[in-house]
């Protein structure tokens, strides 16, 4: 698991250029068949990758400016001189705003000023979700980035005749847009097509639920529950539990799901259509809430009002295979889960996810996240990106638990512990295991990617030029190939 912002690079974030090609070859040395990415989408307050600002579109952060200067459309000198933050081991996204749209800006005039054959292509394979895209995100520079529920009325309701104004008036900011999105698809099929090329296949990940201030919501307003204000009626989130007393407020807006049934369940179709077009496996976020979803009232500051409600269950996912045809997808079943849930990801045939990290509990009891409780269609991972690196999850937990995961993984400080830790998901019967970038390289809690319900240092980490060595891909490969899970 390495997201593409976490490779290395001189210019202030990891991108789709060089370095994600020198990873993939790390990968296929060390006899790696999968590489876990993050979500690719836009990101917005927060730099979450599960906050963006369409499902559909790309991240322009991850458009590589070496690329585009080989395709002749941006010249070397102006961009590699400029101050791209001061740690190569920190992201800083305030510069990177700052820095890296005017340089996207030349990039796209010469684009445009010669278009290529299969630009217009691009326009009408995409227009189902791009027109609105480019227009809102234009709208939103043209009101110094104020939410779309705080724009002028005809604009939040989409009044046609508005909506026709906009599109004259921010006519060149919708072509930058457009031309974003073409550069980043652009970028992003040489990559794929690089990565399997190597034997290597990506794994994508789909939040079950999209922003509030999003193209998605603007743009089809009926397929959310919000009120005749366009306000949200509830809210998504998680209950209080023995972790967090107040749960979790996530805050996004949830889906009608009536409304989505009535209409097929178009949207939902359109949108994994489109993630399996960019990944060879997809990982769905919070697979649970199908089955139910937790229901906050809109405006309460914690989450300890919420309710359960019914999901749509396995009428969305028959329906998706019936457009679609089987899919290849993991369910993040992780959190409490009922029979219910359990049964729906039983009829769904999709593998569930097991964490070793949630495995160790010194009071004796028996937990599914064991290895040797694991069942074979499953995804054994040590953490996720939500949770903290092999290393730092040992150094902070209860010390009884400590001794009982030392004991049962057999760990020693002379191999190094984070390897004992990733060989236990090697070593389970899970049908896919697998571990992130940090633990390859042995790293502590400053390496961490993402802790939940805090702002400020999430979504920064990153790694420096040479560590991924090919001693490193050999002995990964050699670990991989004891438990039989090298490609051939």
């Amino acid at each position: 698991m390495m997201h593409l912002t976490s490779l290395p690079s001189p210019y202030g974030v990891g991108t789709m250029g060089k370095a994600a090609r020198e990873f993939a070859d790390f990968l296929a040395q060390g006899g790696q068949t999968y590489w876990q990415i993050l979500p690719i989408s836009p990101t917005s307050y927060g730099d979450s990758p599960y906050q963006c600002f369409s499902t559909f579109a790309g991240n322009p952060y991850l458009i590589d400016l070496d690329g585009l200067a080989e395709e002749g459309l941006l010249e070397k000198g102006e961009y590699e001189d400029l101050d791209w933050g001061e740690d190569p081991r920190r992201v800083d996204y305030g510069l990177l705003h700052e820095k890296r749209y005017p340089i996207l800006q030349t990039a796209v005039e010469r684009l445009l000023s010669e278009a290529p054959a299969d630009y217009t292509v691009f326009l009408a394979e995409n227009g189902t979700w791009l027109r609105d895209y480019a227009l809102f995100m234009a709208l939103k520079d043209a009101h110094g980035g104020k939410p779309w529920w705080e724009w002028e009325e005809p604009l939040r309701r989409r009044s046609q005749t508005a909506l026709a104004e906009a599109r004259k008036t921010e006519a060149k900011a919708v072509a930058f847009h457009q031309g974003l999105q073409y550069l980043f698809f652009h970028q992003w099929r040489s990559l794929k097509e690089y990565v399997n090329s190597k034997g290597v296949r990506f794994i994508g990940d789909l939040p079950i639920y999209v922003a509030l201030d999003s193209a998605d919501v603007w743009s089809r307003p009926h397929l959310f529950q919000l009120d005749g204000d366009l306000k949200p009626t509830e809210v998504a989130g998680c209950p209080p539990d023995g972790f967090t007393a107040d749960g979790q407020l996530w805050g996004n807006p949830l889906f009608n799901w009536e409304r989505m049934e009535q209409e097929g369940y178009g949207w939902w179709i359109e949108r994994i259509r489109r993630q399996r077009g960019f990944y060879d496996l997809l990982r769905i976020d919070h697979f649970r809430g199908f089955d139910s979803y937790y229901a906050i009232p809109f405006g309460d500051e914690n989450a300890r009002r919420g309710v359960w409600k019914p999901g749509p269950g396995m009428k969305l996912f028959r329906a998706v295979e019936y457009a679609l045809g089987k899919q290849a997808i993991i369910a993040e079943d992780l959190g409490y889960l009922t029979d219910s849930v359990r049964q729906l990801l039983r009829e769904s045939g999709f593998p569930g996810m097991k964490v070793l990290e949630f495995a160790f509990d010194s009071r004796g009891e028996e937990s599914d996240y064991l290895p040797h409780n694991y069942e074979k269609r499953c995804v054994a991972y040590v953490g996720t990106h939500d949770n903290d690196t092999a290393l730092g999850w040992l150094a902070a937990i209860d010390p009884a638990d400590r001794a009982f995961a030392v004991d049962y993984l057999k760990l020693t400080e002379a191999e190094g512990m984070n390897w004992g830790l990733m060989r236990g998901v090697w070593a389970s019967p899970a049908q896919l295991a697998v571990v992130q970038a940090q633990d390859l390289l042995g790293l502590g809690s400053e390496a961490r990617m993402n802790e939940p319900s805090t702002l400020g240092t999430n979504w920064q980490w990153r790694s420096l030029p040479g560590e991924f060595t090919p001693a490193l891909a050999k002995k990964l490969r050699h670990e991989t190939e004891l438990y039989r899970r090298c490609k051939a």
